[in-house]
């Protein structure tokens, strides 16, 4: 087992009754931004020491209480844009599916308080699947997700440029021809150094639940034709809800990782399997890109490494954020745990 993998740190509840689930985390060289759900909370903390230690959780939605949708990759997001931390998560006042928008909070105080909630779709109830993304870079945050605003699941997103305060005009990303995309599955985001805007996807078009990509270099105002990712294609009348993430290297390449049947994937101009598995994430740093996934707990494959090592026996739901180094958050029993996985 890797050194790092066993310096890993808990974030435990502060209440036996509570149970943090569904982290994210965003990354800095000198910050490590965590954000998590507990009840209908989202809860945000950070670390200013490699991961060494974190601060105790502040609430972030206190001002704005609703159903929060959480599992299967439903949960907040957060991204970190300048001096800004942003936080996103769908929030319903009925919650089950009957309701939900985007809702968006910063901090400019390194996260001890946040804004109160903009709402980032302008379709009311439109975000009601519970399932979206969101990813920053300078002062580009981009936000996506599943809508429902019409008859049929079709891909969104919105932009904004000062750190979460307002967000524009929304956009269609993609509508799949077959009248839906995969209808719950998550979507993944990236914006690359340069400002280009990707929006991943599980498709559901022509009898197959493959992996998709559009890309816009014009700040999120259009997006290309999709793409398929990988080589193979998954025939499905099902929805495996399992989205996967997409990342770029420091060489400018665009690498994403995803599920195809039980099987791992890891795709850039060819695809490799990884092993058999679930819930991919995967993430850059100066050392390579690392993919981690569920099975049988959490595996991880981590630049310099041939084979895949064990990250968590019991651990779930892994997400992954690079800079310099790469960490990992995932749920561990009714904690959260986290680590530097390179």
């Amino acid at each position: 087992m890797l050194l790092a993998f066993a310096l890993a740190i808990s974030i435990v509840p502060g209440t036996p009754d509570a149970t943090y689930r569904q982290p994210q985390i965003a990354v800095t060289d000198k910050l490590i931004a965590l954000t998590f759900g507990a009840g209908n909370n989202v809860y945000f903390a950070s670390s200013h020491d490699g991961g060494a230690a974190f601060s105790t959780p502040v609430h972030v939605n206190a001002h704005d209480p609703g159903k929060l949708p959480l599992g299967r990759h439903r949960g907040p997001r957060i991204a970190i844009s300048g001096n800004s931390i942003v936080i996103t998560a769908i929030l319903g006042k009925s919650g089950g599916g009957a309701d939900g928008d985007v809702f968006s909070w910063h901090s400019t105080d390194g996260g001890k308080t946040f804004s109160h909630g903009v709402r980032v779709n302008d379709v009311e109830r439109a975000a009601r699947e519970g399932l979206h993304a969101m990813a920053a870079s300078n002062n580009a945050v981009f936000a996506t997700w599943l809508d429902l605003r019409e008859k049929g699941t079709r891909l969104y997103g919105s932009v904004s440029r000062d750190g979460g305060h307002t967000w524009s005009k929304n956009v269609l990303v993609y509508e799949s021809p077959d009248g839906h995309i995969c209808e719950c599955c998550h979507p993944s985001a990236m914006i690359t150094p340069s400002g280009e805007i990707y929006a991943m996807w599980r498709n559901r078009l022509n009898g197959a639940r493959d992996m998709y990509a559009a890309s816009s270099t014009d700040g999120g105002k259009t997006f290309a034709a999709a793409a398929r990712l990988g080589t193979g294609t998954w025939p499905l009348n099902a929805c495996p809800m399992d989205g996967g993430g997409i990342t770029i290297a420091r060489d400018g390449k665009v690498w994403s990782a995803f599920r195809r049947e039980n099987t791992v994937i890891l795709a850039q101009a060819t695809e490799k399997e990884l092993g058999s598995g679930k819930d991919p994430a995967i993430a850059a740093g100066k050392k390579g890109v690392a993919v981690a996934w569920t099975e049988g707990g959490i595996r991880a494959l981590v630049p310099g490494k041939d084979e895949p090592e064990t990250l968590d026996a019991a651990g779930a739901f892994a997400h992954l954020a690079g800079a310099d180094h790469i960490y990992a958050a995932w749920e561990s029993g009714h904690t959260i745990k986290v680590a530097r996985i390179d």
